[in-house]
């Protein structure tokens, strides 16, 4: 197949890239030419572990090239794939600027049958919009050619994006069109090889299933915050009550690891734009409220810890920290719990010294050259003139620490630990103080 995928971010890059590898001809386009650039060069404007080896190899092979031209991406592909950002409004919403200027331009030049697939992730009734206004351009040059709408949410883990495209967990095709049924199972027969992993739905079902599936994933990870400040509380052990519960095979031990927040470009946008969908519906999402409000506060409990511990007042103190991006494996820092922690540090008047193995660049970019941040060459050379330590992205280079080293390194022996990466017992056994979330 020939397929054209709009926007070279990480769905649209991660989608392009992936269909390419299984013998489809991919044409990407983004009208941000730095990107384009960035990508003819031989490199790529994201972290993803495997996927700047598999651009390379298809680039090299001729099956996977990149443009900034419209005209030319939308005559390319049958199948049209809108892979745009969709950031939040200031009232939490989705905003549907750049999904509908994409499908506005594929109206604007298509003069055959298209498939327009909305990969981003969308509202409920987002797929209405982009018809209409392919609809609207089609009309106003006279022309009567025909298109379907598809709703095909990606489920895509940042860290591990190419391997959950490559196989798959389910692949939900939402539209009415049995044509556009059609040319979706082709092109996603080489995924399904193992077993048929298509749902296939109404378009409205599709889009909800998106926002369902991290608004669900969102929920056992507040629910689990909430539960270690109360075992805090209580002398209890989370981890304890994790196996306990986890055991259940109606639970499950997924997402069920407690710590200092949620982040990243998914869920905290996507929780939003859900509660302000419904809200537009006059209906109020009470549990999805009170998840996005428990994580707010969730990504105080370290500047909180680190408060009781050394007092309100850190003028003069440094502070270790290990981690930048929200999880391991992306440079992701959108909504990470590092800079609620470095920025509350800075309001009480601390320095930060950070070390992270792939999202330096990208603090960089966010925090400039502000002196009250400094970087380190790697994670152990954070400590040296530290007061403490502050863990809170579970990297796995941070897994087996020399604790030895460590207190010998910190001004203080005193570890906050945001990911509850060791044992306590361990820890405090080479003469460390170590706050864990909910641990005993």
């Amino acid at each position: 197949m020939k397929i054209t995928v709009i926007g070279t971010g990480y769905v649209g890059l991660v989608t392009g890239t992936c269909l390419a590898e299984v013998g489809n001809e991919v044409l990407c386009l983004d009208l941000d030419a730095s990107k384009i650039a960035i990508l003819n060069g031989g490199g790529i404007p994201i972290h993803e572990p495997g996927l700047l080896e598999m651009v390379k190899r298809n680039v090299a092979a001729g099956r996977l090239k990149f443009t900034t031209d419209i005209e030319q991406s939308v005559a390319f592909g049958q199948v049209q794939f809108i892979a745009v950002g969709t950031p939040p409004d200031e009232d939490g919403s989705a905003d549907l600027k750049y999904v509908l200027a994409a499908a506005r331009n594929i109206g604007k030049h298509m003069n055959e049958y298209k498939v327009v697939v909305d990969k981003s992730t969308v509202p409920v009734g987002t797929a209405d919009k982009v018809a209409a206004v392919l609809q609207e351009e089609l009309s106003a040059r006279g022309v009567d050619t025909t298109f379907a709408v598809v709703s095909n949410p990606e489920f895509l883990k940042e860290g591990a994006a190419v391997e959950d495209f490559m196989r798959p967990d389910r692949i939900v095709i939402g539209t009415e069109d049995p044509k556009a049924v059609t040319i979706m199972r082709e092109l996603y027969a080489q995924f399904n090889r193992n077993h048929d992993r298509i749902v296939v739905m109404d378009l409205r079902s599709a889009e909800l299933t998106k926002y369902a599936a991290n608004a669900m994933l969102a929920t056992r990870i507040s629910f689990m915050n909430e539960l270690a400040l109360l075992a805090d509380k209580m002398g209890a052990d989370i981890e304890q009550v994790r196996l306990g519960i986890g055991s259940d095979p109606r639970i499950g031990f997924h997402f069920l690891y407690p710590g200092c927040g949620y982040g990243g470009s998914c869920f905290p946008k996507d929780v939003q734009a859900l509660i302000k969908t419904a809200a537009e519906n006059d209906i109020k999402l009470k549990v999805l409220t009170s998840v996005e409000d428990a994580n707010e506060a969730q990504k105080q409990v370290l500047l909180t810890k680190i408060k009781a511990r050394f007092g309100s007042e850190l003028q003069g103190k440094n502070f270790a920290v290990w981690g930048l991006a929200f999880k391991p494996n992306t440079d992701d820092m959108r909504a990470a719990s590092s800079r609620t922690l470095i920025e509350g540090l800075w309001e009480l008047g601390a320095t930060v010294t950070a070390y992270d193995p792939v999202a330096m660049d990208e603090s960089r970019r966010i925090y400039g050259d502000d002196a009250r941040l400094t970087y380190a060459e790697n994670h152990m050379s954070t400590l040296d003139g530290a007061d403490a330590l502050v863990i809170v992205t579970e990297w796995k280079e941070f897994r087996v620490p020399q604790f030895e080293e460590i207190k010998a390194r910190l001004k203080s022996p005193v570890i906050f630990d945001g990911r509850n990466l060791y044992v306590p017992a361990q820890v405090r056994s080479h003469g460390l103080e170590y706050f864990a979330i909910g641990r005993r």
